[in-house]
């Protein structure tokens, strides 16, 4: 992917589309069947929508900078809000239907205690990814210009691996730790630690397996990049 500010609204438009939308679906919980102790993993439907989301803020840190990738944090969080408004407004208006509202409801409803523990996770863990991808990244990069994009998938998956213990303990521990009062049940407790390590297992292989996406999007910009080095040191010999 070239460094064009066409190419950079892109990479935001699929951002702002994939937060928004993990917003709007994550009332559907997916059983995944993974027995994980004594109980079956359930992950939040917006698990996918979300990935999408680190996925982005990396191609784009890698090729615009951190600048730009922290911009485009703050303005996810922004759509976030808009996003909100909207749905209540929407919701707080007459419907023809009474079986459509009760729907409406049902799957964009949003719970104060849920809209919380969504948005704080995410500032969390978005400005964590942002701020873990470029220290590794600068790391290597200092010590090796020439060969250190072949070793971009150490930052790729070190940032999004590590954030994403910091959106699932966040967001589980306000949501259901705190709304459902959870924390304060030692039933409760083993069914909370559960969702917790099932869901980050899961966001894990996710993390994982959007390396080679990664690659691919930001081969160019390596590319051109070795190629001058290449030229360079032609020039000089």
């Amino acid at each position: 992917m070239k460094r064009t500010n066409r190419n950079l609204m892109l990479c935001a438009m699929v951002f702002a589309v994939s937060l928004v939308v993990s917003n709007m679906v994550t009332a559907k919980t997916v059983q995944t069947g993974i027995p994980l102790f004594g109980s079956t993993i359930a992950v939040p439907g917006a698990a996918l929508c979300y990935a999408i989301t680190y996925l982005m803020t990396d191609v784009i840190g890698e090729i615009w900078g951190r600048k730009e990738a922290q911009t485009i944090v703050w303005g996810g969080f922004a759509c976030q809000l808009i996003a909100l408004v909207l749905i209540i407004i929407t919701q707080a208006l007459p419907a023809v239907n009474p079986d459509m509202q009760s729907a409406y409801d049902i799957l964009l409803g949003q719970n104060a205690v849920f809209v919380v523990g969504s948005m704080t996770a995410y500032l969390l863990s978005q400005s964590w990814d942002v701020q873990v991808f470029h220290r590794l990244r600068n790391r290597f990069m200092a010590k090796d210009e020439a060969t250190a994009p072949k070793k971009r998938w150490i930052w790729n998956n070190a940032s999004t691996m590590t954030s994403q213990i910091i959106d699932t303990v966040v967001f589980i521990g306000i949501s259901f730790g705190f709304g459902f009062g959870w924390l304060f049940d030692p039933a409760m407790l083993p069914t909370l630690g559960a969702m917790m390590v099932g869901q980050y297992i899961l966001k894990f292989a996710m993390a994982a397996l959007d390396t080679p996406i990664f690659y691919f999007l930001t081969r160019k910009t390596h590319a051109k990049a070795q190629t001058g080095n290449e030229a360079s040191a032609f020039d000089a010999a």
